[in-house]
Formats: C-alpha cells, structure tokens, sequence
C-alpha cells in the first residue's frame, strides 16, 4: 500500500548548512527506523485477472476501498489517529517505519518503541482504558465486557462501561458497508453476493454469524475479501477483542482444486490424535474447505508488521462446529516468503546434508495445514470451565497457534503415511525446522512468536535436532516424531483442562529466545536476509 520511499541515508555530514567552512565528518549510527527498514523486502502484489469478467474487475477497487477503512480502523485500536502521529515525525525512515508497524512500537522486536518519547506499548492497546488494571476489569458487573466487539471505556463518572464497535466506529463501518453493498451489485455469484450484503449488515449491528455462515456455503466466487474486526492478537491484556484487518483475495481454481480431498481427513484424523479419547470428542465440521489465493490488497491487523500467509476462519467456535472453517493459502505471498525468506535462512543454518530438503511444496503445506489444524483438537474444556479461549485468557492464542504448528505436522505425517501426500517425508522435518527460525525473528511478543519458541525449546530438549560446531542443525526425524506426537498431547491436555496456570508455566519457561538461538538469528541479519514482506499494492499496481 505505501511505497518505500527512495532514500539514501547518509553517515556522515559533510558540510554545514550555511557558509563555505569545511567540518571535519561526524558520525552518524542509523536510526531505529532505519535499521528497522533493513528488515523488510517490497514485493508487489499481482494477480492475473485476465480470466475475470468484467464487472468482478470493477467490483475489485471497492473492496480496496473497503479494506482502507480497515487499515484506518486498525490505527485507532492499535495507536490512535495516524495522521496527527505520522505529522509529528521529522525523518521519511520514522513515517514508513511507523507505517509499517502502525505505531510507535516495532512489532517484529518485542514492540521496543523505536521512537524517542514512548514507553511500552499498552498491553490491551486501545481496547481498554490505559489506567484500567485486570482486577478491576475483573470485578466490573459488564454484561458483554468480554465481547469481541466492545471497547471498553469509562463513564462520567469514571466507572467502566461498554461501547459496541458498531456504536464506537460507527461512521467509518456505515462507510465499509456502503462500499460492500455497492460491491454486491457487481457480483453475478449468489454467494458471495449475499455475502457481501450480510457482511455489510453485521459491521452495522456486530452480528457477525450470518455473515460467517454465508461465508462458508460461497464455493465458486473467483472475488474474495475477508474483512472486519476478527483476530485477537492485539490484545494482549485479555485476548478478547477482535482488531480490523481485510484481504482482497483472487481465487485461483486450478491450486484449489488440488487442495478439496483434505478436508475430509479431518473426522478421522481427529478419532487418531495422540491424546486421551476426551481431549478430542468434539467432530470437527465436515463443510470445511481448502482453497488457494493471490492477495492484491492487505490491510489492518494482517497488514501490521509481519506478513500473514495463511488464514483459517471463521473463529466463531459455534461455525466450526456446524461448518469447520476455511482454509485460505495466500499462494503469492507464501511464493515470496520461501523465495526471498526460508532459503537464505536454510542456507545458512540447516545443516549442509540437509539443505536438499528444503522445498517449496514442503513449505506449502506445512503452512497449510497448521491453518487446517485449527479445526482438530478441542474447542470446549472437559470440566466446566467453558470454552478454551475464556479459560486460558491471554495465553489462548499462544497455545492455540502452538496446537496448530504441530498438530499441522502430525497432519502431514499420518496423511504421507496414507500415501496422500507426495515427496519425501523428510522434506516436511526439514522445512518444519527452517519455518521456525523464519518465525521466531518476529521476535517471541507475538502469540505466532511465543508459539514457535515454545516448540523449537521443547524440540530442543527431546533432542528432534542437534546443533553442529558450525552453527548448523540436523534434523533427527525419529526424535522429531516422538517430540511432536508428545507436544502435541501436552497442549490438547492443557487446552481441554483449561488449565491457565499450567499453561502460563510453559509460556514462561520455554516462550523466550536463548541466547545461543539469539546469535544465530544476529547472523542471518549480517547478512542481511529480510524478516518480512511490505508490499507496493492498490489498483495502479493490478493495472485497474
């Protein structure tokens, strides 16, 4: 969405301002910002719309307009009004910077302000009044406190109330759902149609299941925009409220075609989990898809920092059950990722025996079925304490992300043995590994981030992988198997508990990065291998 500014970024001053007198050089370390730009590549994002007719193609530059209202909702939760922020930076490194990480805090380095003037970044970022401690969010008498959709603020007379989204943002979500509405005009598929005009009624009234729902029955629209407030990354304080993000995604047939047989696995993948029968007496739905698209437009939530490359929706537990959920591989990012991403990574720290491993359809499916992984499992805890998410709190997504990176491999593994997935096994290990150093330099903040340390700490110890004298790690992939089958019961088993405090532990002990992992990572950045995508995207790039 925002073009790298072409900058050249001097070290050293030459002369002064004023006059001819000639100044010794003087010094200057980078910036923050700038050192914080050195970690992103632009790519663009294109698709082929040559296939579309006409009207999908017109329909396509309002839903980027729909999704801008997104990235300027998703400013206001995260920091607040952007424009009166970015006006007050001096340097065009701090703006893109703060662009890229909507705000003051850098999100793939435990949200360190890069900016002179800013403390930490508020845990529950704008959901929450900053002065509002848990005990009293606790002990407040607030029927939909703990909604997706309210913000929480104060009275006048300082007590704490509730506020829908639909009420709070409200002009900017009747500008979203004009744009969707306009849209639906344009589209000759049923389906999305009336997705399109519920989605547009649910930003108004925070009634999000009919949309969702209608969502899962559309199969065959080649136009595709995921929007709304939907992930709970961002509040970190409770894990509660859903921040604004959208994608605008072209479906590409030929890939989902390959991908639909998957699905149906899950009923009888579930049954084999290694766990206890009660951790997995819920049937995961059997209406869940898998499709393939091109991304042309990113905004919000998505957008911030690190770059998503798969999505599995709706996170409406009462959708998965009734429906499963849909699994979208974002194909042209993923492409880039592997590219510019995980093979220089592998290049330098998998072992040189193991390189060969390294493979694009491994690293597709790997991220695929972590989004597939999200529908097994358990959803609701065995022992009255609720579903998983009101239970583990803050720690839900963490855990949630972890059951579904290694339950994803689990997924892989079983279905190779079944002879459903082609290549070599081994290529899944290997690639699984190098996907964890390509995650955790987002830093352990993030829920994906605590997640991926989680497992590489626990790996570790059951000796899945060996780190050589060289600073390079093999895989043992039979210790690999016996580390995944038992992490894999460990966190269905802390999930279905609901146990928070167990939960907690295992976040605090094995959720950060060592040292000697911290080192290694320092050499990819020597290197200057890239930790994440921007992207120069809109209408002028697709040509519309």
């Amino acid at each position: 969405m925002h073009k790298l500014f072409p900058v050249c970024f001097g070290l050293f001053i030459l002369f002064s301002a004023c006059g001819n007198t000639k100044k010794e050089p003087v010094s200057q370390e980078p910036s923050a910002a700038e050192t914080g730009l050195q970690g992103y590549v632009e790519v663009e994002l294109t698709a082929d719309l040559s296939s579309l007719e006409d009207n999908y193609k017109k329909m396509i530059p309002l839903l980027i307009a729909a999704a801008r209202e997104m990235d300027t909702l998703f400013w206001l939760q995260a920091y607040g009004m952007p424009d009166t922020f970015l006006n007050r930076l001096s340097s065009e490194a701090e703006k893109k910077y703060a662009l890229i990480n909507y705000g003051p805090w850098d999100r793939l380095n435990d949200n360190t302000p890069f900016l002179d003037g800013f403390g930490n970044k508020p845990e529950g970022a704008g959901f929450y009044p900053t002065d509002m401690t848990k005990e009293e969010f606790e002990q407040a008498a607030l029927a939909d406190k703990k909604s997706l959709y309210t913000v929480i603020r104060r009275d006048e007379n300082g007590k704490l109330k509730t506020v829908p989204y639909s009420v709070f943002y409200a002009s900017r979500l009747q500008k979203t759902a004009d744009l969707l509405l306009k849209a639906a005009e344009l589209s000759s598929d049923k389906g999305l149609t009336r997705y399109l005009t519920l989605r547009a009624e649910a930003l108004l009234n925070d009634n999000y299941l009919p949309s969702d729902l209608a969502w899962m029955d559309m199969k065959t629209n080649p136009v595709d925009i995921v929007i709304g407030p939907i992930e709970n990354y961002e509040d970190a304080l409770f894990g509660y409220k859903a921040a604004f993000e959208a994608y605008v995604l072209i479906k590409d047939m030929e890939w989902s075609k390959k991908l639909e047989k998957f699905a149906a696995f899950l009923p009888e993948l579930q049954q084999g989990l290694p766990v206890s029968a009660e951790y997995k007496r819920e049937k995961p739905g059997t209406d869940a898809d898998l499709n393939a698209y091109d991304v042309v437009y990113y905004a919000g939530d998505c957008n911030a920092g690190g770059k998503t490359i798969a999505i599995n929706l709706p996170n409406d537990e009462e959708v998965q059950l009734s429906k499963g959920t849909r699994r979208l591989q974002l194909k042209n990012t993923m492409r880039y990722k592997f590219d510019k991403i995980l093979v220089p990574i592998a290049n330098e720290l998998i072992s040189k025996e193991q390189i060969k491993h390294i493979t694009f359809d491994a690293f597709f499916s790997t991220v695929m079925f972590h989004e597939v992984a999200h529908g097994l499992g358990i959803k609701n805890t065995i022992n009255g304490k609720g579903s998983v998410r009101e239970a583990l709190k803050e720690h839900y997504s963490a855990l949630e992300e972890g059951k579904a990176d290694i339950l994803g491999l689990y997924m892989i593994t079983q279905l190779h043995r079944k002879g459903e997935i082609e290549g070599s096994l081994d290529d899944y290990y290997v690639t699984f590994l190098a996907g964890i150093f390509r995650s955790v330099r987002f830093g352990a903040a993030s829920a994906h981030g605590q997640a991926n340390m989680i497992r590489f700490n626990y790996f570790k110890e059951k000796g899945a992988f060996v780190r050589g004298n060289d600073g390079r790690y093999l895989v043992d992939f039979v210790k690999m198997e016996d580390a995944m089958n038992s992490l894999s019961e460990l966190i269905l088993t802390l999930q279905g508990n609901g146990d928070y405090e167990g939960t907690d532990r295992l976040v605090k002990e094995k959720g950060d990065i060592s040292a000697e992992l911290q080192n290694d990572l320092d050499k990819l950045k020597e290197k200057n291998i890239p930790v994440d995508l921007i992207f120069k995207q809109g209408t002028q790039v697709l040509g519309l």
